[in-house]
């Protein structure tokens, strides 16, 4: 799915046309070294490559998606989302 990015949990600003993404609350939330403050969280910024029927896309991840519901679900900007 995608979603109207704003200024993430990573603390950084996105636009729509930004390729980036949204990462599971649970992979967010566990993720090594994660600590109270999303903003230092070390999953900001990785790189994801998004395969979907023959298209990719790559995306940094720059926020925490409180409604998906599988651990490996990701929510897209609608840029990344219109790419695959």
């Amino acid at each position: 799915t995608f979603f109207q990015v704003a200024q993430g949990a990573c603390g950084q600003n996105s636009a729509p046309t930004d390729m980036v993404a949204a990462i599971s609350r649970q992979v967010f939330d566990s993720y090594p070294g994660a600590t109270g403050n999303p903003n230092s969280n070390p999953i900001c910024g990785k790189k994801v490559t998004i395969h979907y029927q023959g298209k990719s896309v790559d995306v940094s991840i720059v926020d925490r998606c409180a409604g998906c519901q599988g651990s490996t679900d990701l929510d897209l900007s609608a840029g990344a989302f219109d790419k695959v």
